[in-house]
């Protein structure tokens, strides 16, 4: 069973190390979304807002709607690395569909 799951995003102006940790510190998780021969894009989610739809138990078989500036792109979640020892997620990757 396939649902389409929805979150919202904001992109991303740096990219880094330094930029993802302090992103991580206002409670955002950066987030790359590439495929579809198009150039990848770089975003930053709500860490709550993902950490929701990852306890849904079927995310990674959904598609996932990522909204971008009032812009709507069709995902399919591939990765999401998280912390060895807090299990907060640390970072998210997402195939165009």
């Amino acid at each position: 069973m396939s649902d389409t799951l929805h979150l919202p995003a904001e992109a991303r102006e740096r990219a880094g190390k330094g930029a993802s940790r302090a992103l991580r510190r206002e409670g955002r998780v950066p987030a790359v979304v590439y495929g579809g021969n198009e150039e990848p894009l770089a975003i930053h989610v709500e860490e709550k807002e993902l950490v929701r739809l990852l306890g849904t138990g079927h995310f990674f078989e959904s598609a996932i709607e990522i909204e971008i500036g009032g812009k709507t792109v069709k995902t399919q979640p591939k990765d999401v690395a998280f912390h060895p020892v807090t299990d907060r997620p640390l970072h998210a990757d997402f195939l165009r569909a």
